[in-house]
């Protein structure tokens, strides 16, 4: 059985893969470029990808193609509907980020709401011995505790990110899905969490329905100015509108992990951003502790081992 990653550069270096119980070739490739996906998967009979697209054009060329095995939970990479015209399986890694991503989320929130890296760049910059007193007030300080955290998203991370919030003495308000009011008691209308909110926060999947899920007019309807924290995906909020409403001040922060063009280019709106102390971007590492990358890594092949086996498991398709 032949096993080919596509982008194993994706994974932490440190990292172990796990030994399969079956016999197999396993080939490595550091990075996939679009033009040499079809070459490279034609003699596969697993293809483990992270981030390289698997169109359906390219998959005609892997006649002996089995099983797609994505090493994230997001699958929109794969053309789904053509893995399952051929009768190809796709299987996905769940549930691996429940500590890594809220930890990552509160990280950012932490850091906005005292100003860590405001004050952190003053004070580099010299401005705690210009002021010559004890302390300085460049920046506004607020505790969490009392304050209403707005989570857009209820799957595994948006209620660990609300367990966090209630320890801290927050009040976690879980949202409805934009348009819809009909979903219970235990959610709080889309708008009203736009509007209630000291802090936002997503954990949602990019879909159709979700893409651009914040824009101009979302940002219009958040009377608190609240902060804006986007761990997800991005897409899920209009970034053009997002450098807008920084501007404007009707956000107080964004702490961002993730944006539509990985990495941004040139032209991309958080450049507009970069010297702004109330926004935070960091390179789509949310999920990146050393212990999930572990546990994804082990997921991804013990995904690939029950399938081998019989017992396919994660099955997306």
């Amino acid at each position: 059985m032949k096993i080919v990653f596509l982008d194993r550069s994706t994974i932490s270096p440190q990292t172990t893969l796990k030994t399969l119980p079956f016999s197999h070739e396993l080939v490595l490739h550091d990075e996939t470029a679009d033009a040499q996906v079809a070459e490279r998967i034609a003699d596969a009979d697993v293809v483990i990808t992270n981030k390289v697209k698997l169109s359906g054009q390219q998959l005609e060329s892997a006649t002996k193609l089995k099983l797609v095995a994505v090493a994230a939970t997001g699958t929109d990479v794969v053309d789904i509907k053509a893995c399952a015209a051929r009768g190809v399986v796709v299987s996905n890694i769940r549930n691996y980020a429940v500590h890594t991503v809220p930890e990552h989320t509160f990280s950012l929130i932490f850091a906005l709401r005292r100003s860590l890296t405001a004050y952190h760049d003053a004070v580099r910059k010299g401005r705690w011995q210009e002021a010559g007193t004890f302390c300085f007030f460049d920046y506004p300080i607020k505790d969490l505790h009392g304050s209403v955290l707005g989570i857009i998203g209820d799957g595994v991370l948006g209620q660990s990110v609300a367990a966090l919030a209630r320890a801290l003495g927050m009040q976690p308000l879980f949202s409805t899905y934009k348009g819809r009011n009909d979903m219970g008691p235990l959610y709080t209308p889309f708008e009203d969490v736009l509007r209630r909110s000291d802090i936002i926060t997503l954990h949602c999947p990019l879909t159709p329905q979700t893409r651009n899920l914040i824009d101009a007019a979302e940002f219009d309807m958040m009377e608190k100015r609240p902060l804006l924290i986007n761990t997800a995906r991005g897409g899920l909020v209009n970034e053009s509108a997002l450098a807008n409403a920084l501007k404007a001040g009707k956000v107080s922060g964004a702490g961002f992990d993730v944006a539509t063009q990985e990495p941004p280019g040139e032209d991309h709106p958080f450049n507009q951003l970069k010297d702004e102390p109330n926004f935070i971007l960091t390179p789509h590492v949310a999920w990146a502790s050393d212990e999930a990358v572990q546990g994804l890594t082990d997921q991804l092949f013990d995904n690939i081992a029950a399938f081998v086996q019989g017992s396919p498991r994660n099955v997306v398709v």
